[in-house]
């Protein structure tokens, strides 16, 4: 294996400080609202039953770490895979459009996991997260461009929460280079469109990739080797490491649904603004929209998982509610009629200028037919939150404030917003890890 010794010096080197603010800021920002999509999702069937499997197939042994709102202790790769996928339930969290996927969602109960029983300080808790995110976004992008079919964030994300372990558990560069070539190996290079096609519970695989990734790293500090990290050893992607931060082009999810849906959502807003009509009116949709989003096309989801990939869910939940939260979601939503109605009058269109725009943008534009005989028409829309349009501090800190108080977390809410935001003048996380791996308070 050749040296790597820029990359690693990167990981094991850089500090809090030599962050630039607008960088420190946002890692604050990705970690809060984490936090709050992790707490909304642990109340989904999806994570009691993750959390379950990792209660009863993860024991603790020699290492051990608390899940995420659930307070039960099981092995660090179990409270990983548990947390990753806990967040990845209500599909809330945030992304990078390049990569098709989400670098958070992982790393950070991979991060949250390996700190449990740790001397580590709030700055370099922080710095460790932000750093995952740069590595792990670039491994994303290789892979993405030497990989012929599109593939779950978990493949990715392995190799970025590996790449950590350097750092984390201080292993020299020989052991590093194997973990992320053991994590590149193992990591979950899952078929997207399968479940894009057929939603379940597979999701995006983040909380596999984060147990392989994690899983890897203690495997090389015991003496495992791997194969190089194709990804990783010599990929151009990281020839602008501390150059070009891409954590400050991370975007922030409004609605908790996939997120090529978002863009015909927010054209729904804007008519709702726009126009005055009522939801019972409406004869006909017809959404214009990139290939990928028309594939969306489950028109009556029996299940969350089922809503957050539809697209005509989305949109009919909107118009008929003027919002799309976890209630929607939820079964509030799959059950009312009205949304249900709606969704049965989606046309999918593809647009070709739509088409070639993606993934880097994702746009949408929605025409709705009423019964007074008017046509809507809504300006080309593209998703709120992307890096040139993002949701402001005050928007990240409601969403996390609902999220956590519609979770049953609402009395400890303030003092979690208050911790991450402070976390770099803390001495250490266990103040932190205590709020948000305890359960929700007995009713």
């Amino acid at each position: 294996m050749e040296a790597t010794l820029s990359l690693y010096e990167f990981i094991t080197q850089t500090g809090w400080d030599d962050l630039p603010a607008d960088v420190q800021h946002m890692t604050k920002r990705c970690l809060l609202d984490l936090v709050g999509v992790g707490a909304a999702g642990s109340t989904t069937p999806l994570s009691r039953i993750i959390r379950g499997h990792a209660a009863s197939q993860f024991g603790a042994g020699a290492a051990s770490a608390r899940m995420l709102f659930d307070g039960r202790t099981v092995s660090p790769a179990g409270a990983a895979l548990a947390g990753g996928m806990t967040i990845d339930a209500i599909d809330a969290h945030d992304g990078y459009p390049e990569v098709k996927g989400h670098a958070g969602c992982g790393l950070f109960p991979a991060l949250l996991a390996m700190a449990e029983g740790r001397d580590m300080s709030g700055v370099d808790f922080l710095a460790t997260l932000a750093i995952g995110y740069e590595v792990t976004i670039r491994a994303g992008l290789n892979l993405h461009a030497t990989v012929s079919d599109y593939h779950t964030s978990g493949a990715w994300v392995a190799v970025g929460i590996a790449a950590m372990s350097a750092r984390v558990l201080g292993l020299p560069e020989d052991q590093w280079r194997h973990a992320m070539g053991i994590a590149e190996y193992h990591g979950p290079r899952s078929q997207m469109m399968r479940v894009i096609d057929h939603p379940t519970m597979l999701k995006d695989g983040s909380g596999w990739g984060a147990m392989a990734g994690l899983s890897a790293c203690y495997l090389a500090e015991d003496g495992f080797t791997g194969a190089p990290a194709i990804t990783v050893e010599g990929a151009e992607e990281f020839a602008d490491l501390g150059q070009r931060w891409m954590i400050l082009e991370q975007y922030f999810k409004p609605y908790p649904v996939c997120r090529w849906a978002q863009p015909p959502t927010e054209a729904a807003r804007q008519l709702r603004r726009d126009h005055d009509f009522a939801a019972a009116n409406i004869t006909a949709i017809r959404v214009h929209t990139f290939h990928e989003a028309a594939r969306l096309a489950t028109a009556a989801p029996a299940d969350t998982e089922q809503a957050q990939y539809s697209l005509p869910f989305a949109v009919a939940a909107f118009l008929t509610r003027g919002k799309i939260g976890v209630d929607e979601v939820g079964p509030s939503g799959l059950n009312e009629p009205e949304i249900i109605r709606l969704s049965h009058l989606f046309e999918p269109h593809e647009d070709d200028r739509f088409n070639a725009a993606f993934p880097s943008e994702r746009w949408a534009r929605i025409e709705l037919d009423l019964s007074d005989g008017r046509t809507l028409i809504s300006e080309d829309s593209v998703a709120n939150g992307n890096a040139d349009n993002p949701l402001t501090d005050h928007e990240i800190d409601d969403k996390f404030t609902t999220f956590m108080a519609g979770a049953g977390f609402g009395e400890r809410s303030d003092e979690v917003m208050i911790t991450v935001k402070q976390l770099d003048q803390a001495q250490g996380v266990a103040t932190l890890i205590d709020l948000i791996t305890a359960p929700a308070s007995p009713v």
